[in-house]
């Protein structure tokens, strides 16, 4: 906790006792005795949940004047300090821990406290002065710890996957691109990084991409998953202490002054109890991290090198790669990105755990899911970003590296086996793996085919899409 040296003071009190709370600050004495409760992290919260708490308590306090339950007053005093705080401000007087015991109230009470403080401001009154606007029966009228913290964890969410989504797009145009640009360049295929057939360089970004788009489409259905809250069903879902208009007005509400499309749960005791949604989130996040961990592998290896190894590919060069090797360039962007997939994949498990910890009528464990997936959405789109921009579009290729190792390779002798039959080309493989000759110069030694058959046959262009001459292709 930052010290206030010096600071006057206002004394506050709740059902614990009373203690003193810095004049200057607009949390109240429920925030601090969080604060010094849960020092775990030593983080702040996460501005996007700060932003969607702000988004519900001002549809709430707009509900709750158009049910007669919050005069005019009050409610646009408490709107305008929402609006305040989703313009930036006072976000610094959020100071609970992401994690935290309670099952989200002490985040809950820190934003109806600085709401209220700010209010009543507004209002011509001194912070602490609760018979003016209060925390709880004012700005927390209708609502619950226990639908408001889940609600906001699903809106920052959708924010983040918003953004994610919009680097996975990037960089599956740049993943086409790169396909396009190395559609002719031939090189080896491999197999359990064994010598396999021939494959363009081209088809392989090609390749990338529609595994981006795979993961697109698990984006899209996962915010689906989170448009679907509970508001309104406050402690258990039953909706006890909100008027039944509120009810009907407040996710409505929500929707028009958030700009998000979000739905009331048909169920909320379901919507309450349980949290698989965010699993199935964090389960369509980890896939992603999966398909770029694997991208950036072989970009790795394909850059190999650049004398000792595959040498295919060359990544831009970031930074240096050595303290001591001069002059080398080490692969850092495909690097980090599989760190990310890796703390990703960490954080699902404990998704996965806080979930199924849940009991009867609330799962207690939603703040280190909310910590998690923020962290596992932020830091896949920021490693999404680098990639692209750091990485994936300065890729080049080298391509009569590429081709002296296709014509030189054993691989093509599977082209072959139609022509000469399985154990005669493996016998050649064998004899050219253990000579060093070429397999065109054995065909030609074994009278087995001529030249012109040889050509056609070990096209290796032609050997990369089936039915389809070399000379077409290198057309297109």
């Amino acid at each position: 906790m930052e010290q206030h040296k010096g600071a006057e003071y206002r004394v506050e009190h709740d059902s614990i006792g009373t203690k003193e709370v810095p004049e200057d600050v607009y949390y109240g004495v429920q925030s601090l005795r969080a604060a010094e409760n849960f020092h775990i992290t030593g983080l702040t919260m996460h501005p996007e949940i700060i932003n969607s708490l702000a988004y519900i308590k001002k549809a709430a306090a707009i509900t709750n004047c158009e049910i007669g339950l919050l005069n005019k007053k009050k409610a646009n005093a408490i709107a305008t300090a929402c609006d305040e705080i989703l313009s930036g401000r006072f976000h610094k007087d959020f100071i609970v821990d992401p994690i935290q015991g309670g099952a989200g109230t002490s985040l809950n009470m820190n934003a109806n406290e600085v709401i209220a403080n700010r209010a009543i401001e507004l209002l011509g009154g001194q912070k602490g002065d609760y018979s003016i606007v209060n925390p709880n029966d004012d700005v927390n009228c209708g609502q619950s710890t226990n639908d408001v913290i889940p609600t906001a964890g699903k809106m920052t969410s959708l924010r983040l996957l918003g953004r994610l989504k919009t680097e996975l797009r990037r960089l599956n145009d740049a993943l086409c691109a790169k396909a396009e640009e190395f559609n002719h360049v031939i090189k080896m295929g491999r197999t359990q990084l064994q010598d396999a057939v021939p494959i363009r360089l081209g088809q392989e970004f090609k390749a990338y991409s529609v595994a981006i788009l795979r993961d697109i489409r698990r984006m899209d259905k996962a915010m689906e998953e989170m448009r679907t809250v509970n508001l309104g069903g406050t402690a258990v879902g039953t909706g006890i202490n909100a008027d039944e208009a509120y009810l009907q007005r407040i996710v409505p509400n929500l929707s028009e002054v958030s700009g998000m499309e979000l739905v009331q749960a048909f169920d909320l005791i379901d919507a309450t109890q349980n949290l698989d949604s965010f699993v199935s989130v964090s389960g369509a996040v980890k896939a992603c991290a999966v398909t770029l961990s694997k991208i950036a592998n072989d970009l790795r290896l394909m850059s190999s090198g650049p004398r000792a190894g595959f040498n295919e590919i060359n990544l831009p060069a970031r930074q240096n790669g050595s303290s001591i090797m001069p002059g080398k360039v080490n692969p850092v962007i495909p690097e980090v990105v599989n760190q990310v997939a890796f703390n990703i994949i960490g954080n699902d498990v404990t998704i996965t755990m806080a979930a199924e910890a849940g009991q009867l009528e609330l799962n207690a464990f939603e703040p280190i899911i909310f910590y998690c997936i923020f962290q596992s959405i932020d830091t896949l789109a920021f490693a999404v970003r680098t990639f692209v921009d750091n990485c994936v579009t300065g890729i080049t290729a080298n391509e009569e590296h590429c081709r002296i190792m296709v014509e030189n390779s054993v691989g093509i002798i599977t082209a072959l086996c139609p022509h000469v039959g399985y154990e005669k080309a493996a016998e050649l493989a064998k004899r050219a793996i253990r000579t060093g000759e070429p397999i065109r110069s054995l065909i030609l030694q074994e009278h087995l085919l001529d030249e012109a058959q040889l050509d056609e046959i070990l096209n290796p262009v032609a050997m990369t899409e089936p039915g389809i001459s070399g000379r077409e292709l290198l057309h297109r």
